[in-house]
């Protein structure tokens, strides 16, 4: 049996062949800590968390700087919400392989996950001093910031996302949710409908910008997009909820009138 043959298996999606593979393998080389490594995600693809993890401290005791090994692992303690876990693990890892900065962003999305958020700006902004063209960072730190209520940092760093993902209607809505946020309406407004224009499906920004239509009094506009809202594949009771309110509008609107 050859590790070529293993990982053929392993790639056919045949997990427990593979691991049979793989054993055979390791009963020659005792101390491979890839070998340990690959055994365990055929167990993690086979939902045995307990085998894979107790495989990926193995790997990681006997060779501690094999990064691999604790992004893998990460992603099984992230998926179990294992937090705790999850941070100490991440902190070896950069004690070890300090330059890493996968592995240091990990640990600031467990920070988050866990509440830390002052923890994972730190490592957040340490990476971007690293690598400062990196958008998911900049994604996930605008993301902290709009939690802590620092609605102008949020917006900062979403603004740095579209740099790189400008066509992106997510970060449009989660842009102009900053800036709604921010008492900055007109803005938040045009977000809200640059994103529909880069995805005339995006049903969430069409209620947003509805909404904001009816805050500044342009009915006319807000009925527009309530109606375009509840045409797109919203819930049946959402579409009762909205077509009560635009019938409620264009009564108020003819009262004004």
């Amino acid at each position: 049996m050859s590790v070529e043959t293993a990982l053929e298996l392993y790639n056919k999606g045949e997990y427990k062949q593979a691991i049979d593979a793989f054993s055979v393998v390791l009963e020659e080389c005792p101390e491979n800590a890839e070998l340990y490594n690959n055994i365990a995600l055929c167990y993690a693809n086979l939902g045995e968390y307990d085998k894979a993890e107790k495989n990926y401290l193995r790997a990681q005791e006997l060779n501690p700087k094999l990064a691999q090994v604790y992004i893998n692992l990460a992603d099984i303690y992230y998926r179990n919400k294992n937090m705790a876990d999850g941070i100490g693990l991440m902190t070896t890892g950069i004690c070890e392989i300090p330059d890493n900065m996968v592995l240091r962003h990990y640990l600031a999305r467990f920070y988050m996950e866990d509440a830390k958020l002052d923890l994972a700006i730190d490592e957040l902004e340490t990476i971007l001093e690293v690598q400062p063209d990196n958008y998911d960072v900049y994604y996930d730190l605008a993301k902290v910031h709009f939690e802590l209520g620092n609605y102008a940092c949020a917006i900062e760093n979403f603004e740095n996302v579209l740099e790189y993902k400008s066509e992106n209607p997510l970060i449009y809505y989660y842009l102009g949710e900053a800036y709604e946020a921010n008492d900055e309406i007109d803005k938040a407004l045009s977000n809200y409908l640059k994103a529909i224009a880069r995805n005339e499906a995006f049903s969430p920004a069409y209620k947003k910008a509805a909404i904001l239509f009816l805050a500044r009094g342009d009915y006319e506009d807000a009925i527009e997009y309530f109606e375009d809202y509840i045409d797109l594949d919203i819930p049946e009771e959402e579409k009762g909820k909205i077509r009560e309110l635009i019938e409620r509008i264009k009564k108020k609107w003819t009262n004004i009138g």
